[in-house]
């Protein structure tokens, strides 16, 4: 699995969202590598990581990532808001969680009524099969919809999506159905580590009443809702995402 590691300080873990890579974080990146130690990973299946052996399962990939990378704060955007979830829910060396439109469930049920129907990540799946090219692009104009800055923010996304090559569609797939089946809610009120949710007001992905939702269930946790920001605020409005990640920073210390 790649991780790219840059910049100086506290260490920092940025696990990105589906169908991407690690470089999609670069407008973040420019921000928090003068303050932090930045490890970000190419999850398997995806970017510089396209041909790992290791599947993309959230244990596995998490107790990898954390063989790999020294006692550090987790983020995650999305999908990697599971991954960086589970590690915190169940690796010492994580210090701290920062979940970046990201919850400990995707799809709506009786109980958490903030989240998408199930049927969209199904009918990315099914779709996937005779319209990959078209089928990604859509999925990530859903990402920038609604964004203050969406238009600039989706040239951005497509110039990266294959930036460093496509993604496996078995890892894809495999991607969907986390997003999917995955519940983690569970692990919220037993979390030993303090944690950051950052929501677009204006996400169509993931509802920030679910993230409010999410992180009234853990000890610690503060919800920040960016009033101007869709499912990719770390894009658009990158420096207000790094002020919250510094200051969260600073409230864990050294």
């Amino acid at each position: 699995m790649h991780i790219e590691t840059l910049g100086s300080g506290p260490d920092l873990v940025l696990i990105h969202g589906w169908a991407l890579h690690g470089g999609v974080f670069a407008p973040l990146a420019e921000r928090l590598a003068p303050r932090f130690r930045l490890h970000l990973v190419d999850l398997p299946g995806h970017g510089l990581s396209r041909d790992s052996e290791q599947p993309l399962d959230l244990a596995g990939v998490a107790s990898e990532i954390g063989a790999r990378t020294p006692p550090a704060i987790w983020l995650g955007w999305s999908l990697g808001g599971l991954f960086a979830l589970r590690a915190a829910a169940s690796l010492p060396t994580v210090r701290g969680l920062v979940m970046v439109a990201a919850t400990p469930r995707f799809v709506r049920a009786p109980d958490w009524p903030h989240a998408v129907e199930p049927v969209v990540f199904t009918r990315f799946g099914e779709e996937l099969a005779h319209d990959y090219a078209g089928t990604l692009d859509r999925f990530i104009a859903l990402d920038t919809l609604g964004s203050e800055h969406g238009r600039s923010e989706l040239k951005t996304l497509r110039a990266l999506l294959h930036a460093r090559g496509e993604p496996d569609p078995v890892a894809l797939r495999r991607g969907l159905h986390l997003l999917e089946d995955t519940d983690l809610r569970r692990a919220l009120p037993g979390l030993r580590v303090p944690s950051l949710w950052l929501a677009g007001r204006r996400d169509r992905l993931v509802d920030p009443r679910g993230m409010a939702a999410a992180a009234a269930l853990a000890p610690g946790a503060r919800c920040v809702e960016l009033a101007a920001a869709a499912h990719a605020p770390f894009l658009g409005h990158a420096d207000a995402v790094a002020a919250e990640i510094g200051a969260f920073a600073d409230n864990i210390g050294p």
